[in-house]
């Protein structure tokens, strides 16, 4: 007959457990329950006041027990050589199996197991931790592998109780459990290849992390990638007729000054640097009448002219306005805006440019979708109209990560504006401008 009969040598009773029983299993095995090849031994329940600051008797409870390791340094607790004797019942011998018996209902988050080693002979196990201690000690070496089996953990966890949020498991259930157990010099070969099979197993699922990383990080990579040829007049190739970008130097210059005359610029904003490569083709930045060495990040076509982002791009707060309005506040980054109504506030219009300034998303720049106030997280962001706008976002994303600081004693990011303001930005010749950021979005395109 092919169905499976336990019988209890108590009564004489036989019955099938042909549904209890989870896969057949080769001849010579047989199926056994855990209580009748160990002992289940549960933990002592040590009081507080039993501790003490040292000993060669440590306590392991719950949170020193992980699969197949200790974590000895875990709250370390230790008990008297006169409690030890005491309690001697609950000591861990060599080859004992510890399993924790308590965690969170539902979460698997417990029944850890862990061989016991010949240095381990010094533990004694609190409450809620337990004791397999088979009665031919050869069978742990098989055990401690077959007690994380994901058949075996199913059949334990079927006997959970609890809260509803704490989840046990009693010995008697841990008891009823069903192991398949080979003949000893079999469960020896078993332990033997699986010793064999493992350092192969981890060093593929160290390979296959970090090709998943790869993959989770590519699409960034070559984002990265992207916006950087662009930024150093890499992307597409300079057109003698196109000319320089000088010309826009002197637009953008007398374009600050007429919004300094209105107000909407402060007079600062008209301190421009001058920077250039000198005949010995090095940099050299000229800020009023001193003139310094400095480094930049990349070479720059000769075509190009370079500035200092504040040159071109300003952080500004928004026109105060008395009147009713929607209020843009860090929910418009989730493509919501807030209903709040507000008398007085920083204006802006649709259409407008606002950076957020704090929180993890510092250094995303939005377009206002309709005219309202904004939120204190945002600064208005003025972009000269001698640029073409989707080619200065395209820079400012590309240092987007870099912009990003932690304020000092807050774990809150929020935008560096110094070193926003201080970044070199290459200037292309302005069709080049339109060239390079039609270019940008056809490669994003197809990383999608």
């Amino acid at each position: 007959m092919s169905s499976y009969y336990e019988k209890f040598l108590a009564t004489g009773e036989v019955k099938c457990i042909d549904e209890e029983i989870p896969f057949e299993i080769p001849q010579g095995w047989e199926w056994v329950r855990l209580g009748n090849i160990a002992t289940i031994i549960g933990g002592y329940a040590y009081k507080s006041q039993d501790f003490i600051n040292s000993s060669n008797n440590q306590v392991l409870r719950l949170g020193n027990i992980k699969n197949d390791f200790l974590k000895h340094n875990a709250s370390p607790v230790y008990i008297s050589d006169d409690l030890a004797t005491k309690t001697d019942k609950f000591r861990c011998h060599l080859d004992d199996i510890l399993i924790t018996m308590t965690g969170t209902r539902k979460k698997r988050d417990y029944f850890f197991s862990y061989k016991v080693e010949q240095n381990d002979l010094n533990y004694f196990i609190n409450q809620r931790v337990g004791i397999l201690r088979f009665y031919i000690s050869e069978v742990s070496m098989f055990m401690i592998y077959a007690l994380k089996a994901e058949n075996t953990l199913q059949n334990v966890f079927q006997y959970e109780t609890g809260t509803a949020n704490q989840g046990n498991l009693g010995a008697e259930n841990i008891a009823k459990v069903y192991i398949p157990l080979p003949p000893l010099s079999e469960q020896l070969r078993i332990v033997s290849k699986i010793k064999e099979l493992i350092p192969l197993v981890e060093a593929y699922e160290q390979t296959q992390n970090e090709l998943n990383t790869l993959n989770t990080s590519l699409n960034e990579l070559l984002c990265k990638s992207i916006l950087q040829e662009a930024i150093q007049g890499k992307l597409v190739l300079q057109v003698a007729e196109e000319g320089t970008a000088q010309e826009l130097l002197e637009r953008i210059r007398q374009e600050k000054l007429q919004l300094v005359k209105e107000g909407k610029l402060k007079k600062s904003a008209l301190t421009d640097s001058v920077i250039y490569k000198g005949d010995d083709n090095k940099y050299y930045e000229r800020i009023n009448a001193q003139t310094v060495e400095i480094e930049l990040p990349f070479e720059y076509p000769n075509n190009w002219s370079v500035l200092r982002l504040k040159d071109i791009c300003q952080l500004i707060d928004g026109e105060k306005r008395n009147g009713k309005g929607i209020c843009l506040d860090a929910k418009y980054l989730r493509g919501k805006s807030s209903a709040t109504t507000v008398e007085k506030g920083k204006f802006v219009y649709a259409g407008d440019n606002i950076i957020l300034v704090d929180g993890e998303n510092s250094g995303e720049v939005f377009t206002v979708p309709q005219d309202g106030y904004m939120g204190s997280t945002f600064k208005q962001l003025w972009l000269s109209s001698a640029m073409w706008k989707p080619y200065i976002l395209a820079f400012i994303l590309f240092y987007k990560e870099d912009l990003r600081n932690s304020k000092r004693g807050a774990a809150i990011p929020h935008l560096n504006k110094e070193l926003f303001y201080n970044l070199p930005i290459g200037i292309p010749p302005y069709q080049e401008q339109q060239r390079i950021a039609k270019r940008i979005n056809e490669l994003s395109q197809l990383l999608k």
